[in-house]
């Protein structure tokens, strides 16, 4: 039976002091009743003795603490879950909004997932095509991989989530792959333009949509990256798919952290964010990854725009430490009209050896990788020296580094958002990259490929 309390006593921005509570634990759900007979949700946030402290998942404005009760309901949030939720859409706490029918639930999940125990993890070393050579090429994402995407305010980091979630796939693979797809904070046009970009691609039969927008309730920010995931662990683990989660705008989340964290008048840490960000971001990204025995996986890439374009701003940072690399956006590229505007050269994948090579993508990808990075950073100090000391200034060599840098810009880097490339496309388009530099040129690559590869 569940447990009722008339003895709720004051009321701060979302937070409820209820007191006079027996054998309330932390994170279980509570129900507000109003005399209106209108029912509010929370959850529990902190305990101590007999006084519960209760976060409401939506504002607490009109509500009379006097006449209300609160109904505790003795477990965490759950999420009903299913194989019919691919091709739906659903606000952030898992509620229709395509203005279809409620899931009928195959499983009730709790939304904080369980860990994965690390002695069952297996590594992860099967490449994810996504179709943009920027990625596929040189920071290659590999099946299992948690690999964030660092934007900047302004620059189309929601048209390359769009393409990655049409156009991923696990290569030499029948296997199902499903796209989770998690939109935390964002306006209402950008929740349509996702929508209607994935019905118009038909992207949105594998995928499963979750759109919380900006006027939505803070609390609600911060469950919904949790029942996304919570989405995928099922078509992973139960269903055995091959699941990308995708997950915008992950500075959104942090920054509903920290007004939550204010309003317990916790001590901030780096930038009034609570010091406990590192730990809770963790408790995210860990849910990415496979189990040894079964065939589904969990592969994120989060996305997050970087505050004031500060690559040290405590949630890239952060994400930094948990993530296997990172994805990094370009103001500059993006003003010259590149895209996707993807950083190359401060960009890493450092799992891309594990999915790369014979039998997963070809057998010349470690050295043209390698080649091609070396080249584009010599080409980029060549550009800068002809801009400070003339072009009079460069040898042959150095004006052919500075020709390959733009070319590779304009070629390899700049393929639109519609563009999909195989990774047999991105290779070669590499090989005739790199026909402008002279083969003595070409150190990092065996001979034996140079033969085979570099076709006139």
């Amino acid at each position: 039976m569940f447990k009722e309390y008339k003895t709720i006593r004051e009321v701060v921005g979302p937070l409820m002091l209820v007191e006079g509570v027996e054998g309330v634990k932390y994170n279980e759900l509570v129900d507000i009743l109003c005399e209106n007979g209108e029912i509010r949700r929370g959850k529990v946030l902190e305990v101590n003795r007999d006084k519960a402290v209760v976060q409401l998942f939506e504002n607490s404005q009109g509500l009379q603490i006097s006449k209300a009760k609160a109904r505790f309901l003795g477990h965490a949030q759950q999420l009903a879950v299913s194989k019919d939720m691919l091709g739906r859409v659903f606000d952030g706490m898992g509620n229709p909004r395509d203005g279809g029918a409620p899931v009928i639930p195959e499983k009730m999940l709790d939304i904080n997932g369980e860990p994965i125990n690390p002695a069952a993890r297996d590594y992860p070393n099967e490449f994810i095509q996504t179709g943009v050579s920027a990625i596929d090429g040189l920071n290659t994402l590999v099946r299992g991989q948690k690999l964030p995407v660092f934007s900047m305010s302004g620059l189309p980091h929601a048209e390359l989530a769009a393409q990655i979630a049409r156009q991923a796939k696990v290569r030499g693979s029948d296997s199902n792959f499903a796209v989770v797809f998690a939109a935390i904070g964002i306006t209402f046009e950008e929740a349509q333009y996702f929508v209607e970009d994935f019905k118009r691609t038909g992207a949105i039969e594998r995928t499963v949509l979750f759109t919380n927008l900006a006027n939505d309730p803070a609390v609600e920010r911060i469950a919904t990256p949790r029942i996304a995931l919570t989405c995928a662990e099922y078509l992973a683990f139960t269903c055995e798919m091959h699941v990308l989660v995708i997950m915008t705008d992950i500075t959104n989340y942090a920054e509903a952290l920290r007004e939550v964290s204010a309003a317990r008048r916790e001590i901030p840490g780096r930038r009034g964010y609570p010091g406990y960000l590192y730990t809770d971001l963790a408790t995210l990204y860990e849910r990415a990854g496979r189990i040894r025995g079964c065939k589904g996986s969990i592969t994120q890439i989060p996305i997050l725009t970087m505050p004031e374009d500060d690559k040290t701003h405590p949630i890239p940072d952060l994400t930094g430490y948990i993530t296997e690399g990172q994805i990094i956006l370009s103001r500059d590229l993006y003003k010259k009209g590149l895209n996707p505007p993807i950083d190359v050269l401060p960009s890493l994948s450092r799992l891309k050896d594990k999915g790369i090579g014979r039998d997963k993508t070809r057998e010349d990808h470690a050295d043209t990788m390698n080649q091609l990075f070396a080249a584009y950073a010599r080409g980029k100090e060549s550009k800068e020296l002809s801009a400070i000391l003339g072009e009079a200034a460069l040898s042959d060599v150095d004006k052919l580094y500075a020709k390959f840098a733009d070319a590779f810009e304009k070629e390899y880097i700049n393929q639109g958002f519609e563009a999909d490339r195989s990774i047999e496309e991105t290779l070669d388009l590499g090989w005739k990259l790199l026909k402008i530099l002279p083969k003595s040129e070409l150190k990092r690559i065996r001979e034996e490929y140079i033969e085979k590869y570099m076709k006139e």
